[in-house]
């Protein structure tokens, strides 16, 4: 009976959008100062580029050491094969304080409506 109501719950909880790939980063000196969604971009903005997906989405990267930061979708991107996101340059040293890796191995989640009002 426990696994059937469990089995109940779990399928009402809402599906989050996961992707796990290769993350990088661009800066304003290395890319159009004007991004796909119109907005200028800004190296100091925690934003990011993927292929798909509505831009002003929000979406949680977790590096593999577990450190991780909240992204706005404002460009489309990134254009080298194998990778999944590219970060606006305060992202990725949110990921990684020493910019020593330039790319590095990522989760990403899109955070559904429903969270962001409870993001710090």
């Amino acid at each position: 009976m426990f696994s059937v109501v469990a089995l109940m719950l779990l399928s009402q909880q809402p599906v989050v959008p996961s992707w796990e790939g290769i993350a990088s980063y661009y800066t304003v000196a290395s890319s159009s100062t004007l991004t796909a969604s119109g907005e200028t971009m800004s190296d100091g903005e925690l934003t990011c580029a993927m292929r798909d997906g509505d831009f002003g989405t929000y979406y949680r990267v977790t590096a593999d050491d577990g450190a991780s930061v909240v992204v706005r979708l404002n460009d489309r991107g990134p254009y080298v094969e194998g990778r999944i996101i590219d970060l606006s340059e305060a992202a990725m040293r949110a990921l990684d304080p020493s910019m020593t890796k330039g790319i590095m191995e990522v989760t990403v989640e899109r955070i559904p409506e429903t969270e962001l009002e409870s993001l710090p």
